[in-house]
């Protein structure tokens, strides 16, 4: 799920390999070549589906790589047995809360304002503000790629801004509000807007490629992988479409309004439906392979991680499933919604919570190995890389945490 903004608070207060040597050197030089070629979203789609090679590789968009599985193979500073040392290195005040879900690329944190509608770049070292560009409503989460930031914000405007200096670039209007996240692949920005639409814009002059109109608002931020474009409605579906034309390939009915975003892993679709249920989809064809009923509604975006995907509900729980089968390995309890989505990095989940902590869990058995309290719910989804994890929270602060410099 993306970020709902200053609208969230209206409508949640009624209920939110190792490689062999030569492969990984192969590998390594390849994402270094994309990096130099300024084509970190190419580099990104690597990573669907990929095995873990050790790299430096940025959290730069909402659930990590085009493909949504909000997995970071990257991470190998913080885990299990380091997390519980984790301290705040610097927190930075923002005017009102911050349901935005952070961006880290190229040695800045990026995240928006749920209240008077700014957006903001801070060092991801020292928490220090390098730039900020006000929009006229409150903004979603941020994706960076080529060194452009894409942002949508409720004023119904799609934003593309230099991420080194908050240059505006462009901006395309649509006929309603944005809270979907974009993602960006090939060149290509999509997004959702409350007019029911799903949008395909050129990334480097945001002219329009095509729509598909769907029967209903969309604020489910959507998923790209293998040259097709998943996301939900709240018409209660879940939609296949051709990433280059637009065209319908399938869509998946559900029982009621799909906020979540989907994440595709292994030729699977993943996503939670306000029905209560997980499901899981064949990618290629839209066919059912289970589904999973949790005790209140999944608007939380699952994050899929090695033959397991995590997700949290409104029943206040934290689940984990097998991913072929949907057998349930754990469950781990926390005292509000969790409407943030999980962030899976080196054996541990990120996750935030609606009693105010962000929670770090053991990804093999959900026993929990650290949280930290804030002033506020946690709808914010976390972002990790590169030894640090950086989270926003209602409270009015955006959080950044790492480990003592001893430590690392």
């Amino acid at each position: 799920m993306q970020d709902r903004s200053s609208f969230l608070t209206a409508s949640t207060t009624s209920h939110s390999i190792r490689h062999r040597a030569g492969s990984a050197a192969r590998l390594a030089l390849l994402i270094s070549l994309l990096l130099l070629a300024g084509s970190l979203c190419a580099a990104a789609d690597l990573l669907c589906g990929a095995a873990p090679a050790k790299a430096v590789i940025d959290w730069s968009q909402f659930r990590f790589q085009p493909c949504h599985t909000g997995f970071n193979p990257y991470e190998f500073v913080l885990s299990p047995d380091t997390v519980g040392s984790l301290t705040l290195r610097w927190s930075a005040e923002i005017t009102g809360p911050v349901y935005s879900s952070p961006a880290v690329w190229g040695g800045a944190v990026y995240v928006g304002s749920s209240f008077n509608g700014y957006f903001y770049a801070f060092s991801a070292i020292t928490g220090a503000m390098l730039w900020q560009y006000r929009t006229r409503s409150s903004v979603a989460a941020p994706v960076v790629a080529n060194g452009v930031v894409y942002v949508g914000s409720q004023d119904n405007n799609l934003y593309a801004l230099n991420a080194r200096t908050g240059a505006l670039l462009w901006t395309y209007t649509t006929d309603s509000y944005i809270q979907s996240s974009p993602t960006v692949a090939n060149g290509v920005v999509y997004f959702g807007s409350f007019d029911q639409n799903l949008y395909a814009l050129n990334a480097g002059t945001g002219a329009l490629l095509w729509k598909y109109t769907t029967g209903g608002p969309i604020e489910s931020s959507p998923a790209v992988a293998n040259g097709v474009v998943y996301f939900g409605s709240y018409d209660q579906n879940l939609y296949a479409l051709d990433a280059s034309t637009g065209a319908l390939l399938w869509k998946h009915t559900t029982g009621n309004w799909v906020y979540s975003s989907p994440a595709v892993a292994s030729g699977v679709v993943y996503f939670g439906s306000y029905d209560q249920n997980l499901y899981a989809l064949d990618a290629g064809t839209g066919g059912l392979l289970w589904q999973y009923m949790t005790g209140a509604a999944v608007e939380s975006s699952p994050a899929v991680a090695n033959g397991v995907v995590y997700f949290g509900s409104d029943d206040a729980n934290v689940y984990a499933l097998d991913a072929s089968t949907g057998n349930p390995l754990w469950t781990s309890a926390t005292n509000g919604f969790v409407q943030s989505s999980s962030a899976v990095a080196n054996g541990v989940v990120y996750v935030g919570s609606y009693d105010n902590n962000l929670y770090a869990l053991d990804a093999g058995s959900g026993a929990p190995l650290w949280k930290f309290a804030t002033a506020s719910l946690i709808y914010s989804s976390p972002a990790v890389a590169n030894g640090s994890v950086y989270v926003g929270s209602e409270d009015g602060n955006l959080y950044a945490f790492s480990l003592p410099a001893g430590e690392k």
